[in-house]
């Protein structure tokens, strides 16, 4: 493969990786025409978001794992075509059981394509200069996708339907596979054995489930609650049973000494809370342009387009400055914009308006998330053996997913709490009184938001070790 190839080939994994981001936040526009269509409960909506990063987070693992022991690029392959099967599914569903189920396809699929692509990006860039650059374009487009996804969401569902949300996959995941057999190198594996630790999938897959479950239904059935705690044990339980295999398996499907890696550990930590905040953030604020504002979808997903203009200037910029200064000092202090950016947010009125409530605290964080996710990205895949990956790039691609729908999990239950709080207080439910608690819900949502992002922020500051971007790139060509 022509190093002059090497462009056209980022832009081919881009892309895939773009939907795979854009599928978590394309439908938060069109959650209210969707909740119409199919009948879903107000308390089960957020299950069309959920049902999709749980299975991409449950599943990552064995995907990056999959994609080291069998080959990245028919593993890559596998995933688009299995994505844009169940994107066709979930697109014709005329039930909210079919909608659930072909999002949690979706979301396996994906887990199978995403690692897989970073896995090839960073096989293809071995030179300091220019993997930073490329992962700089991947930062980009998994930060600013989120953000696209609005807008796109907002188009379709206005001006054809909500369905073209999951249609518009389908052409682009046949063109992403003929390209991707015609140009991409064949990408053998690298490893000595082609062994899949089964029982590690299956126990770390049902531990993230069994957590992120309890997690969501906890603020219906109570935080104290037999259920809820009983899932809680469940996952400690298989997680911990997870780790105990690992650590007796011969060939498992995380090698925990990749943990020793130290800024890969440090930089999955820090993702946890980013993508926390970061999912929530555009889950409520779709919710109030749209049901408090009264903005049309097309109007509402318009108004994310500076988000992500941003976070593409932001995260080109910080690409550039990572090799002369380190990702560290971009770690610590991008979530400081991204708390500062939700602090704006938690202040929403019920009477705001888009530029003098919501744009300003929007941009602050659209800079934080550029920062952000680029020096995340470098950090955590840094110094990381050539047949191991795909296995960083699934361990990252899951701390992205887990803390998203962790944190979505987490918010709504702060948020229907406040909701709950707020009518009480009122003692009516007129619209007005709905109105103020709706806001109330998602005030209280940023404001523990603003918690998540700063724990980023000093987990970066206690864990990462700096290393400028120019030696972290050479350790990992050393790697390999």
């Amino acid at each position: 493969m022509k190093k002059t190839n090497h462009w056209f080939i980022l832009g081919l994994l881009a892309l895939a990786q773009f939907m795979v981001v854009l599928d978590v936040s394309i439908v938060n526009v069109a959650l209210p025409s969707i909740q119409k269509a199919l009948h879903f409960a107000q308390s089960d909506l957020q299950w069309i978001v959920t049902a999709y990063t749980l299975a991409v987070g449950g599943f990552l693992l064995l995907g990056g794992r999959v994609a080291d022991l069998y080959g990245r690029k028919m593993t890559f392959l596998a995933g688009v075509i299995g994505f844009g099967t169940a994107s066709l599914v979930v697109g014709t569903s005329e039930s909210s059981t079919l909608m659930i189920a072909g999002r949690v396809v979706q979301g396996l699929t994906a887990a199978f394509m995403s690692p897989a692509a970073l896995s090839i990006l960073l096989i293809t860039y071995r030179e300091g200069k220019e993997r930073n650059r490329a992962l700089g374009v991947w930062s980009a487009v998994a930060a600013g996708g989120a953000a696209f996804g609005v807008l796109l969401g907002g188009i379709l569902t206005q001006y054809f339907n909500w369905r073209w949300n999951f249609y518009v996959n389908v052409p682009v995941s046949i063109f992403i596979a003929i390209a991707a057999w015609r140009v991409l190198p064949l990408h053998e594996s690298e490893a000595e054995h082609n062994d899949l630790d089964i029982p590690g999938a299956v126990l770390v897959t049902t531990g993230l489930a069994a957590l992120v479950y309890g997690l969501t239904k906890a603020p219906t059935w109570g935080w104290t609650s037999q259920s809820t705690l009983g899932f809680m044990v469940l996952a400690a339980v298989l997680l911990g049973g997870f780790i105990l295999n690992e650590s007796r398996a011969k060939n498992p499907l995380v090698p925990l000494d990749i943990f020793r890696i130290r800024n890969l550990t440090a930089a999955n930590l820090v993702q946890l809370p980013v993508t926390a905040s970061l999912f929530s953030m555009f889950f409520f604020l779709s919710l109030y342009i749209q049901e408090i504002l009264r903005y049309s979808p097309s109007l509402s997903g318009l108004s994310f387009l500076p988000v992500t203009i941003i976070i593409g200037i932001t995260a080109t910029v910080t690409s550039t400055f990572v090799a002369k200064v380190g990702f560290k000092r971009f770690m610590v202090v991008a979530p400081l914009f991204m708390a500062a950016g939700l602090f704006m947010l938690s202040h929403i009125p019920v009477t705001g308006s888009y530029f003098g409530d919501v744009f300003p605290g929007l941009a602050v964080m659209a800079v934080g998330l550029g920062m952000t996710f680029v020096s995340i990205t470098i950090a955590a895949t840094s110094g990381v053996p050539a047949d191991e990956s795909g296995l960083a790039s699934g361990i990252l691609n899951t701390a992205q997913q887990i803390g998203g729908a962790i944190g979505l999990a987490i918010l709504s239950g702060v948020a229907s709490a406040a909701v709950t709080r707020s009518l009480t207080a009122a003692a009516s439910h007129s619209p007005i009184a709905m109105a103020v608690a709706q806001v109330s819900g998602y005030q209280a949502a940023f404001r523990v938001g603003i918690g998540f992002a700063l724990t980023a922020s000093v987990l970066a500051f206690i864990l990462v070790k700096d290393q400028r971007g120019e030696a972290a790139a050479k350790s990992v060509v050393s790697a390999h």
